[in-house]
């Protein structure tokens, strides 16, 4: 496949600014519309300082008049002039203002690097430019940018959080002392700071102040990528409002929702790993640096079920005839790219029988704090390396009693969550795949939680929801931004995720796989007691803080003596698995070594493909009115990797693929199994086979990309027609990317 990367297109621009205002927590308020296909409501911001703020120890004047300059400058190239502009001309009910940016600012982060330049999107609102100012003599006023694509936003409000009653207790700003607008701003402060153990009152004050009325509208516009918000005489971040009320809608072609059928044909919608994450959803800040909690309540009709990444296990609440309304929260915060949500009509699926006894893996033994406190291995983090974690300077034992993320209810501090093998788990799918679920899925959860959690300790959160997503679900993983993808950061805290947008980047997968591979290299090459009590440590360590993969492996070095690490080193690793091409000389020499190992996985392998070479040569001769040879049953894996090996057969006859496929009973195998026969079966023209390759494309549609590929490559008529014909059947329900992806591939 081949990827022509251009950064004027390709790049995923973060125009967030961070660095001046983070948000701390969401209040989600949304009605969902299967008939216009729109999700409409309201969502509150509450703000914190950004990262500058926090580095501040002078004169907060000085710093703020800097802020202001900067803060709104966005990528013009030379300086323009600002027209004299009355105050009349501004109407918030327009939902926009006529201004222009002035001045240089952070042009470089998008201009030099080749990236993004907000002169390049004309805003859906108005094709005019920004302007901070110009009605406070030549000052500026703040703008705060929100990453945002593909809204149609309304309006956007202060918040009056000083009419809610009741948060005197809560906070400590003097009423009689201070502005209205200071006291709104010291009140959201407070609020925000609240300390863990009162995150009940705290969602409580924060839903409270979500439905407090407005104070004030705010001038806003929009462009392709950002929402920018401005109050006229906030100069400073510290002046803007702290609660800020959007309300808007999505759009239907919004990449940030998918709106489909299920496997049984029933309507329903779910957020999926798309380039531009959730900012089609709701406006935003997609920089990982921009951690937060959040609070939705969704209304759907009585039919739906509402399912979201909550910590909570939500239960619908009837409203008016026909509808009801979930209600999910999280404590943790997280980047706003882990934020998702289902609504379909799935049914909760729960076993009809006990797992059996050997399902159930054995209690780990866990590691005290005593344990800990005996490590003595120094971590020190590399010079000039810039760290995504705060972490102290110290000993494993030193920081292993306490948490170094910001402070949350930390399920890692509570002792009867450390014992807690399998959590409460629920599994949501179509009615129709119940069996399945029966059969392959409910019995096999509980012992991979178990399993997780002698590896790894405490689970993180204190339950899971797990649903079946539909066919053409693109199962790649989100394009969540973190340091390593972005390019220059600038003072604002804009960014880009490079080459996020480019659609088939997706799926080239080299990338995952030998990121598996480097850690099973690891496991093997240290041994896995000493890799898994590491990885044990590290997570106990790191949890609830970003993490880069550079300090991931510093620190798995130095916690090995140095006669003990073979001669590995954080820049061999890097140099020989990240940075090169292909596969790596160590994983090489891996596959060479099995290939020579009869008890492998490879050598088991090795012998079944000698006997099908032999069968293909002969197909149709018998001895005895018996079958020449006897196959050993063999593991999905292991099929697998002789379809692997039979793909490099130049010829293999239709006897011997439908010997082949009788066998081992291939179109019931997994999705994996079943790409590598329909590969085959493109290859070797099976016709009789066709009808599972068709099958394969539109129930497996990500995976199925490749396979339009080759069929279109073969130059044979019927194969072409096979695609364009499976296409046409999918591609209003095909994930956008892989539409765009195969519509090149076939016209």
């Amino acid at each position: 496949m081949d990827i022509k990367l251009d950064p004027s297109r390709d790049d995923l621009p973060l125009m967030a600014n961070t660095s001046h205002m983070l948000v701390k927590h969401y209040v989600l308020d949304l009605d969902v519309d299967f008939g216009s296909r729109v999700i409409e409501g309201t969502i509150v911001l509450f703000f914190g300082d950004g990262n500058r703020f926090k580095k501040q120890t002078s004169s907060t004047q000085k710093t703020f008049q800097t802020e202001s300059e900067e803060d709104c400058t966005f990528g013009t190239a030379e300086p323009c002039d600002v027209p004299e502009v009355d105050a009349s001309t501004y109407s918030p009910q327009v939902g926009y203002s006529e201004f222009a940016v002035c001045g240089k600012g952070d042009q470089d982060a998008f201009n030099n690097d080749g990236n993004h330049d907000n002169q390049e999107h004309d805003s859906e609102i108005s094709s005019s430019k920004y302007c901070c100012d110009t009605e406070n003599h030549g000052r500026k006023d703040f703008l705060l940018v929100l990453d945002c694509c593909d809204l149609s936003v309304l309006k956007v409000e202060e918040v009056d959080v000083a009419a809610v009653p009741g948060l005197e207790r809560f906070t400590k700003a003097p009423k009689l002392t201070t502005t209205p607008e200071k006291l709104r701003r010291e009140i959201v402060r407070d609020l925000v700071a609240l300390p863990a153990d009162g995150w009940r009152e705290q969602l409580d004050c924060y839903t409270r102040c979500s439905q407090a009325p407005g104070c004030g509208e705010l001038f806003f516009d929009t462009d392709n990528w950002s929402l920018q918000i401005r109050k006229t005489g906030a100069q400073t971040a510290a002046d803007f409002p702290h609660a800020i009320r959007i309300r808007y809608k999505t759009k239907p072609e919004g990449q940030s929702v998918t709106w489909t059928s299920d496997q049984s044909g029933r309507p329903c919608l779910y957020t999926m790993g798309s380039p531009i994450n959730n900012r089609a959803l709701f406006p935003c800040q997609e920089p990982p640096v921009a951690m937060s909690t959040w609070q939705a309540t969704v209304r759907a009709a009585a039919s739906f079920v509402v399912l979201m990444s909550g910590e909570n296990s939500a239960k619908p609440t009837p409203l008016r005839e026909g509808c009801m309304s979930w209600y999910y929260y999280v404590t943790m915060p997280m980047p706003a790219s882990t934020f998702t949500i289902a609504v379909g009509y799935w049914t909760e699926m729960k076993p009809k029988t006990s797992p059996s006894d050997d399902l159930v893996t054995k209690r780990p033994l866990l590691l005290s704090k005593a344990d800990f406190r005996r490590e003595h291995v120094q971590v020190r983090w590399g010079t000039g390396k810039k760290k995504a974690a705060e972490a102290p300077v110290g000993t494993w034992g030193r920081y292993a009693e306490t948490c170094s993320h910001v402070e949350y209810p930390c399920r890692f501090q509570n002792a009867s969550a450390a014992t807690q093998e399998i959590i409460p788990h629920r599994v949501f799918a179509p009615l129709c795949l119940e069996g399945a679920c029966q059969e392959a899925l409910l019995w096999l959860i509980p012992p991979c939680l178990s399993a997780a959690h002698s590896v790894l300790g405490t689970h993180p959160f204190s339950r899971l929801d797990i649903l079946i997503v539909p066919a053409n679900f693109p199962s790649l993983g989100m394009a969540r931004p973190n340091k390593e993808e972005t390019g220059h950061v600038s003072a604002s805290g804009a960014s880009v995720v490079k080459h996020g947008l480019n659609p088939e980047k997706g799926f080239m997968q080299v990338h995952y796989l030998k990121g598996y591979f480097l850690l099973r290299f690891l496991a093997r090459t240290l041994g896995k007691e000493t890799y898994f009590s590491f990885l044990r440590k590290f997570v106990h360590l790191f949890h609830g803080q970003l993490i880069l993969s550079q300090d991931f492996l510093q620190m798995l070095l130095e916690n090995i003596p140095e006669d003990e690490r073979l001669g590995l080193s954080v820049e061999n690793i890097v140099r020989d698995w990240l940075e090169c091409s292909g596969i790596p000389k160590a994983l090489r020499e891996e596959r060479e070594a099995e290939d020579c190992a009869p008890r492998g996985l490879t050598g088991r392998v090795g012998s079944e493909v000698a006997k099908w070479i032999r069968v293909n040569r002969r197909p149709r001769k018998r001895k005895g009115g018996k079958q020449e040879v006897a196959f050993e049953k063999l593991t999905p894996d292991q099929i697998v990797l002789l379809l692997e090996y039979l793909l490099e057969q130049k010829t293999l006859s239709p006897q011997t693929l439908q010997r082949l496929q009788q066998t081992y009973r291939l179109q019931e195998q997994d999705a994996e199994v079943r790409h590598r026969w329909c590969e085959l079966v493109i290859k070797h023209k099976h016709t009789k086979a066709y009808e599972q390759v068709a099958r394969f494309l539109q129930e497996d549609q990500a995976m199925g990309v490749y396979l339009y590929g080759e069929l279109m490559v073969s130059e044979d008529a019927r194969q072409q027609q096979l695609a364009h014909r499976c296409f046409e059947l999918v591609k209003e329900h095909m994930d956008r990317a892989s539409a765009q992806v195969v519509s090149e591939m076939l016209f």
